[in-house]
Parts: C-alpha cells; sequence; structure tokens
C-alpha cells in the first residue's frame, strides 16, 4: 500500500467527472487499498479517488473513528437510489479544502448501491454521519466539492484563502530550495 498525494482545491482536476470502473479488478482493489492508507494518515473518514488525482468512480470511508462502527467501506461505482424526504443540516470539512468547514444542507437519509473490493453488487441503508460522508464523497465523484453547496460568499473567501496558502508554501518551498543549493566561489 501506498499514500497519495491529496489534491486541494483550487486545482481543476477536483471539478471533473469520473468515469465509471468497468469492473473490480486488482488495480482497482490496489487503488482502494492505498486510498484508505492516504485517508487513515490525514486523518479522514472518507476520500474519493479524484481527490488523489485517479478520474474514477471509487470512494472509501471509514467513520468508525466517529462514535458508529462502521468499519472500512470500499466503494465502485456508488449511486444514490433512494433519499428521505427530511433534510438535515451538519458542518462539513474536506481533505482537498484542508482547515475549512462550514454547514451543508444534504437528506437525512440515503440508500447508496455499489460494487464492493470483490465486485459484488450491493445496497447500503445510510444515516447520520454515514449519510453525509457518503453523500460527499459521492459529490466528489460529479466535480462537486462541499463549498459548492454553500454561498458564493463564502465560497470564495474560503477559495482566496487557499490561493493564499498555496502561494505561501510554494514561496517557502522556493526559499528552502534557495537556502540549500550550493553558493558558487566569487573571485575577488
Amino acid at each position: 500500500m501506498a499514500k497519495l498525494p491529496i489534491l486541494t482545491a483550487p486545482d481543476p482536476r477536483l471539478k471533473r467527472k469520473s468515469a465509471p470502473v468497468e469492473r473490480v479488478d486488482d488495480e482497482v482493489r490496489w487503488l482502494m487499498d492505498d486510498m484508505l492508507e492516504t485517508m487513515y494518515a490525514a486523518p479522514g473518514i472518507g476520500l474519493a479517488a479524484p481527490q488523489v488525482g485517479v478520474l474514477k468512480r471509487v470512494i472509501v470511508l471509514d467513520i468508525e473513528r466517529e462514535g458508529t462502527s462502521t468499519g472500512p467501506i470500499r466503494m465502485a461505482n456508488p449511486e444514490i437510489v433512494d433519499v428521505s424526504d427530511e433534510d438535515a443540516t451538519s458542518e462539513e470539512g474536506c481533505l482537498s479544502v484542508p482547515e475549512h468547514y462550514s454547514d451543508v444542507e444534504r437528506p437525512a437519509r440515503v440508500t447508496v448501491r455499489y460494487l464492493d473490493r470483490d465486485g459484488e453488487s450491493r445496497d447500503l441503508a445510510c444515516e447520520g454521519l454515514l449519510a453525509k460522508c457518503v453523500q460527499h464523497e459521492i459529490d466528489h465523484l460529479d466535480g462537486v466539492l462541499f463549498i459548492d453547496r454553500i454561498s458564493a460568499l463564502k465560497r470564495n473567501i474560503i477559495l482566496r484563502k487557499l490561493v493564499k496558502a498555496r502561494k505561501e508554501k510554494e514561496r517557502e518551498a522556493a526559499e528552502d530550495d534557495a537556502a540549500a543549493a550550493p553558493r558558487s566561489r566569487r573571485k575577488v
């Protein structure tokens, strides 16, 4: 297994729609396992393949650490097949939008159909944190971030902060590279 780099907004790859998985083979299973390792290391409770630069309809989640015991769940081609009439609003964050959170309204309960790690079709009824997490990760597969579900004003503030943080990080990296470069000898 390998830890993968997580893309952060406003990376344009996060806005692209993912392609369906033709079948769950060893390559898809390795991707799922690498994504789980990456998610745990981040740490997070869900991760979608586009967040690691892979435009395939694959998500992983594990909300066991949040008081609910699901264990790791690996999904290929997840699709929501039923939603409740009732909505729930709760705070969301995202590994691709680090250190930013906002309230998002979503259906309180959903049923998701997907292919598991063995390629078997499954349906999973979700509510609470699991419902929120599944919907959040499926949004990633369609190029939607949680900040696309909040006001334009809040979204723009968050994106400006992310761009500023990225520029600062790049500046610091350039300074580190310059400091590490050997100094040439000057003739006096």
